[in-house]
């Protein structure tokens, strides 16, 4: 595959049973194949998408001093803000040329589970900035839940298999500012090749050129959504979940070249996570002689500690 397919989630919610076929066919086969699809009919409207960019701009533009504020020590960077130079990907010293904040999880009917997760800080300088990041957030979960659906049919499940592992999951919703460049970077990029490692992300703002996927032959190709699209791909949980049956695939934000340096660029991803008790165990029905085991057992929340010590986010 050289290009990123594009599926139509409105495929998935009609009452025409081959419709919602040919687009569980579909985002199977390119999640097999590719790792990444381009969805229209997703649940985000033009007016939040605006409301959000005007918000996070609002925010990044903020006094370094007044966004430090909002940086929480002793959470592993889970909520809040994450300051520049903060975040490199697995196995690289250098860190990413990004700063970004975290809306996590608003729990409903689950004492337990709003206790163990951190709680969404409040930004006072920007009255709007928590109400806009909230809305989109619901709608993005939203969005990740049919589309998991369509997964669990394709895995050969029963379609609500994955509903009661997100509901107040550990998702996290993550604006992204890439700020100019300034001097040359040493062997830093925008965003280092890396896997996510969730279950599945939602990514807004793949409109220019700077996102990359590597293809199974080891190509970078350019994955680029239209301006109604997200860009979603699957995570090393749901790869591992599947015995890497769906890919978790290689992607990258790139620097622009010289003459664009002097711009920004916000990017705003969607990282759906489960519960932390969800077991990753590989999947009995992805597992045959052609195809053994590849992954020992683990659950969600002892797989994302792993990574995120990886990261540098956690100590």
């Amino acid at each position: 595959m050289n290009k990123i397919p594009s599926v139509n989630l409105a495929d998935f919610l009609s009452d025409d049973a081959t419709r919602k076929q040919k687009f569980i066919n579909e985002i199977g086969h390119a999640y097999e194949n590719i790792g990444f699809v381009a969805l229209k009919g997703h649940f985000l409207n033009d007016t939040l998408v605006k409301d959000l960019y005007t918000e996070i701009k609002n925010f990044f533009d903020l006094p370094l001093a007044t966004k430090e504020k909002y940086e929480i020590p002793g959470i592993g960077g889970q909520r809040g803000y994450v300051s520049f130079g903060k975040e490199s990907a697995k196995g690289k010293k250098e860190a990413d040329l990004k700063e970004f904040w975290h809306f996590g999880q608003y729990v409903k009917d689950d004492p337990k589970k709003a206790a163990e997760y951190p709680e969404n800080v409040i930004v006072e300088e920007l009255p709007k900035f928590n109400e806009v990041g909230k809305k989109t957030y619901k709608m993005l979960e939203k969005t990740a839940k049919y589309v998991l659906r369509s997964l669990a049919l394709h895995l050969g499940l029963e379609e609500t298999y994955f509903d009661k592992h997100i509901k107040n999951g550990n998702s996290i919703l993550r604006p992204i500012h890439y700020p100019p460049i300034k001097t040359e970077p040493k062997g830093a990029e925008r965003a280092a090749a890396h896997g996510d490692i969730n279950l599945i992300t939602l990514l807004m703002g793949a409109q220019g050129k700077g996102l990359q996927v590597q293809n199974h032959k080891g190509d970078w190709i350019d994955a680029m959504a239209e301006p109604d699209e997200l860009m979603i791909n699957v995570g090393d949980m749901l790869s591992r979940h599947s015995n890497n049956k769906l890919k978790s695939t290689i992607h990258r934000v790139v620097n622009p070249p010289k003459e664009m340096w002097g711009t920004s660029r916000y990017s705003i991803p969607f990282f759906m996570h489960p519960v932390s008790e969800m077991k990753l165990d590989v999947l009995e029905n992805c597992v045959d002689t052609e195809n053994p085991k590849q992954f020992e057992d683990i659950t969600a929340g002892k797989f994302l500690d792993q990574r995120l010590k990886e990261l540098g986010l956690k100590k």
